[in-house]
């Protein structure tokens, strides 16, 4: 299939960091880019096979977790993530010709893009007044509206350079320059993608029965087969108060024995568990494996075994 004939959404609109991590897929410049307005409609539309796939934020250097990601990967028909993508999170003040720093009274953008430049926004602009968007993009496309309702936006500088209506304020206003949010791209279920090495693996457990030492029991399936965690969080599941499911993400592929034989173990102590895909990382980081848990000390081990049961008396 020819990229041109591929159609992939996104959490838009057109100009957010999102679709920067979306042309970061060979091909998808080419193809047909819907932008959506939420994370939950970008997946649906896959879902339903409106799209081929979806490219989604999961996390934030900064903030940690995206939690509408989150929910909706681990619930409904089951997805698989395929890819994953790293974009630097830069921040630029955006406003209309005509408007100084000095006449910005309220800033519009994205919840998570405030919190990161709070400490430039209190040493500039101190009583400035924040007003929710539903992101960054739509925040400075708004700014262009007869009846916009905040003088400045804050913005990704791919938005702010795509639109000739809007001046640059003031340029990198994030308070960490090391910013980095993580992006997914997912599609419905199929083959899986190669293992190459520097692989993730990414679940969902939930948590069966609250007792002593249950979340210990999950994790066991990982450290004793020496599977590393880069990530794990806790979401209610909304059954009802104090139900949970963990979201993680461990170092390998679902083809790496180490991994099969923890994703056995997870699937024995919680039976709903939910396997959302194994895919190369994108900082291309190869996972250290001990001696002992290598594809091959797992052979030998089985196959050990194998010779005990199969011995003659």
């Amino acid at each position: 299939m020819s990229a041109s004939t591929l159609t992939y959404t996104f959490l838009g609109p057109e100009g957010t960091f999102t679709e920067a991590a979306l042309l970061q897929v060979p091909g998808a410049a080419d193809a047909n880019r819907v932008p959506c307005s939420n994370v939950n409609t970008a997946l649906d539309k896959v879902r339903n096979g409106e799209a081929d796939a979806a490219m989604v934020p999961i996390e934030n250097s900064v903030e940690g977790g995206v939690t509408a990601t989150l929910d909706s990967i681990a619930n409904g028909p089951e997805l698989r993530i395929i890819r994953e993508a790293l974009v630097p999170i830069t921040f630029v003040l955006v406003a209309r010709p005509g408007v100084e720093i000095s006449d910005v009274r309220r800033i519009s953008t994205h919840g998570h893009a405030w919190a990161q430049c709070r400490i430039w926004i209190d040493g500039n602009i101190p009583d400035v007044e924040y007003v929710p968007g539903s992101s960054t993009a739509a925040a400075a496309i708004g700014l262009l509206e007869d009846d916009a309702a905040y003088d400045a936006a804050i913005c990704a500088p791919l938005i702010a350079s795509e639109q000739p209506g809007l001046n640059i304020l003031a340029e990198n206003i994030g308070d960490n320059a090391e910013a980095v949010t993580r992006f997914i791209l997912v599609s419905r279920p199929g083959a899986l993608p190669e293992r190459t090495g520097a692989d993730k693996t990414t679940v969902v457990v939930p948590l069966p029965e609250d007792h002593p030492g249950a979340l210990m029991e999950i994790l066991d399936q990982f450290a004793t087969r020496g599977v590393n965690l880069s990530r794990i969080e806790s979401r209610p599941t909304g059954l009802y108060l104090g139900h949970y499911f963990f979201s993680i993400d461990a170092d390998g592929h679902a083809a790496d024995a180490r991994v099969a034989d923890a994703l056995a173990g997870l699937h024995r102590i919680s039976p709903a568990t939910r396997f959302l895909g194994s895919y190369a990382r994108a900082d291309k980081q190869p996972a250290i494996v001990a001696p002992h848990t290598s594809d091959a000390a797992f052979t030998s081990a089985h196959a050990w075994v194998d010779s005990i049961l199969n011995s003659e008396s």
